[in-house]
């Protein structure tokens, strides 16, 4: 006997999608059940990174986020909301928000996407490479015929606006640039100890960043075995270590 099944008379209606605002009070609550639910305002900026600020003043949750991570899953964002208010209110980042935000962030598509942003909107602020004691130019090139057989095309070359100790020196893809900071260039600075900086971020120049779930490895094993060819490697980063 064949019976027909009755017609529910009513649209099917998808969930709608959580906005920022109610994804940062649900985690709020559930991080801080006593706390008075403050008033939340999420911005979208055009920042030149996948940067995202948090901070909470006179009962306002202000987050500020870029651009380029506004189009994430909400999952992503839930995660984000975790590791912001994680870190607001001084408590460990829970690791499986902070692996999932990763993951997405070391996607190839937005890997790619925050890469054309940085290059359209960031600008490199640095200065000449021709210092008062070292020229930067003149030490790429003397590198790159003694270790890359003269083959590697020079990116930009400057010194950094501050005299940084903490980080020497660097290498921007986005902008294919090499910076050297400025606290080499001065009398009395040995000549090796710049040349090994230079070298090490020619390497990251040669060998890029690799990516792999949540994981981001800068020192690939290419990039250890390249460092070792360095001549008087152990002494160059003895006279790092001794930097003034």
């Amino acid at each position: 006997m064949f019976v027909e099944s009755p017609v529910l008379d009513m649209a099917w209606e998808p969930t709608k999608p959580a906005t920022p605002e109610q994804i940062y009070a649900r985690v709020f609550r559930r991080m801080k059940p006593r706390t008075p639910l403050p008033q939340i305002e999420v911005q979208v900026r055009r920042y030149a990174n996948a940067n995202a600020q948090i901070r909470l003043a006179e009962g306002t949750l202000l987050v500020r986020m870029a651009d380029t991570i506004a189009g994430a899953p909400e999952s992503v964002h839930e995660a984000l909301a975790e590791i912001l208010l994680s870190k607001l209110f001084r408590r460990p980042v829970p690791a499986a928000s902070n692996d999932r935000y990763r993951r997405y962030l070391n996607r190839h598509d937005v890997r790619r996407s925050i890469q054309l942003v940085r290059e359209v909107r960031g600008r490199k602020h640095v200065n000449p490479p021709q210092g008062q004691h070292f020229d930067l130019v003149e030490l790429f090139e003397e590198l790159n015929m003694k270790y890359f057989f003269g083959l590697m095309a020079r990116p930009t070359l400057g010194w950094s606006k501050q005299v940084s100790r903490t980080m020497l020196g660097h290498y921007d893809p986005s902008h294919n640039a090499i910076v050297i900071s400025r606290i080499f260039d001065r009398p009395g600075t040995p000549r090796l100890a710049v040349e090994y900086v230079m070298y090490h971020e020619m390497l990251h120049l040669r060998h890029p960043a690799e990516h792999e779930g949540a994981r981001r490895c800068v020192h690939t094993r290419a990039f250890k075995d390249a460092e070792k060819h360095f001549e008087r490697l152990k002494e160059a980063k003895a006279l790092l270590r001794k930097l003034p």
